[in-house]
């Protein structure tokens, strides 16, 4: 059996609107990329990733690494001496704004570029400022679990127009946020900016913090859990600038978005999500990965207030029954059924298929069937089908009352279970 999850993928950026949005023109470099690119990438929290469209071209980082960096000044340096030069305040204003606390000119959060600029020197404060530059990039290459590299043309590009930052960079120095040259600040953070990713690294950058800090893929510890959880927050509240209410209560995720095209979606314990598409809205955020941002969090449920019911794991238990033709498999499901769970089970089952001619499919124990986690159930049913296999429910509760799979193919539903062994009609509590 194949994976459902790139046809679905492939289906919602097939329904996103081609040709919203403008180019990133302040950055000549960026103005002349193709505005067409469309990329999105998924990767569980268990390193499992699914990417589709341009998911193999390289573009710059930009914003997107803020987080990331900020992550880094906490792990070096510690909350308090961060906090004392950072706030974690919503700005309500766009990226580029003077956002700064009146008395002591601390940036008000570490999203905006003030705040940037401000944790990209404290991070350079521990290293000389080439070597600061170096450290950033190893970071984002651990996360990505490859070695990226910086886009030296960018870089200068974004330096030689960089009259805003540079600005800003003096104004921090002025209140003493950071000490040192504000230019070689402000060159040091174009450069983090300029490190080339494609929408699989920021899927794994992302479920890295998905994972509590912890990279799928290597097994490296790259974070701590108190700084994910900090890093989370702040991108909750201040990612998405002066758009992050809106951000948050339609879509739900801690986000990041930055002015190549990219944005990173992340939903704790489950998975981080990254899409590219150049051409930005009026808060200079890819305009398509808005859309597609949107899409996800309604098909797959994953706004953070929507909470299913929490279960270790959805697939309770996996026996099998018989010889030969009678033979069966039963899977006994329990909890909610959503996105992330449900791709467990396909998981599963491409792992170790089934063998036997029949396969049980037990809700009895099922709570509730989202709206995603049940087109990956029923694809997976009609796979299976199309294998040979022949599919049926349990289902008293009627998650699934009359389940049209496609194809013309109707999988049975057990109104009873009598052609079950003894033991398992022992079991649900039923007469033989």
């Amino acid at each position: 059996m194949r994976s459902p999850i790139p046809d679905y993928l492939t289906q919602v950026l097939d329904a996103c609107a081609p040709d919203s949005g403008e180019l990133a023109e302040y950055i000549p470099e960026l103005a002349t990329v193709d505005p067409n690119r469309f990329a999105l990438s998924l990767v569980t929290a268990e390193g499992d990733a699914y990417s589709v469209g341009d998911h193999q071209d390289a573009f710059t980082i930009q914003s997107i690494s803020k987080p990331f960096v900020y992550g880094l000044a906490l792990e070096t340096l510690g909350f308090e001496a961060v906090l004392d030069h950072v706030g974690v305040e919503p700005s309500g204003e766009a990226f580029s704004e003077i956002s700064l606390e009146r008395n002591t000119g601390r940036p008000l959060n570490p999203m905006i570029n003030a705040g940037a600029l401000a944790t990209h020197a404290l991070v350079a404060s521990t290293l000389p400022a080439e070597s600061g530059v170096e450290r950033i990039r190893k970071l984002l290459s651990s996360l990505a679990g490859r070695e990226l590299d910086i886009d030296e043309k960018v870089a200068r590009s974004e330096l030689d127009n960089g009259y805003r930052n540079l600005a800003l960079a003096n104004l921090l120095r002025s209140y003493d946020v950071f000490t040192g040259d504000p230019r070689a600040v402000v060159e040091g953070y174009v450069r983090q900016c300029a490190v080339r990713v494609t929408t699989a690294d920021l899927g794994m950058m992302a479920a890295t913090l998905a994972s509590g800090g912890v990279q799928p893929r290597t097994g490296e510890q790259i974070f701590s859990r108190p700084v994910v959880r900090q890093v989370l927050s702040v991108m909750a509240t201040c990612g998405m600038y002066d758009a992050a209410g809106d951000w948050l209560t339609n879509i739900g995720i801690p986000a990041k978005s930055g002015v190549s095209g990219g944005i990173i979606g992340i939903l704790p314990g489950q998975l981080g999500i990254s899409v590219f598409s150049p051409r930005l809205d009026s808060h200079g955020t890819s305009a398509r990965g808005v859309e597609v941002c949107e899409r996800l969090s309604r098909d797959m449920n994953l706004h953070l207030m929507d909470a299913p019911m929490v279960a270790h794991s959805v697939l309770r238990r996996r026996r099998e029954f018989g010889d030969g033709d009678t033979a069966v498999t039963l899977l006994v499901l329990q909890g909610d059924l959503q996105f992330t769970n449900v791709e467990t089970i396909v998981r599963d089952l491409i792992d170790e298929p089934i063998v036997t001619p029949r396969l049980v499919l037990d809700l009895a124990l099922v709570r509730s069937v989202f709206p995603a986690g049940r087109r990956v159930l029923l694809e997976m049913v009609r796979r299976l089908h199309l294998d040979g296999i022949e599919v049926m429910f349990i289902d008293p509760e009627e998650h699934f009352p009359d389940p049209e799979v496609g194809g013309g193919y109707r999988p049975s539903v057990l109104e009873s279970i009598g052609e079950l062994p003894m033991d398992v009609q022992w079991r649900r509590g039923l007469p033989d």
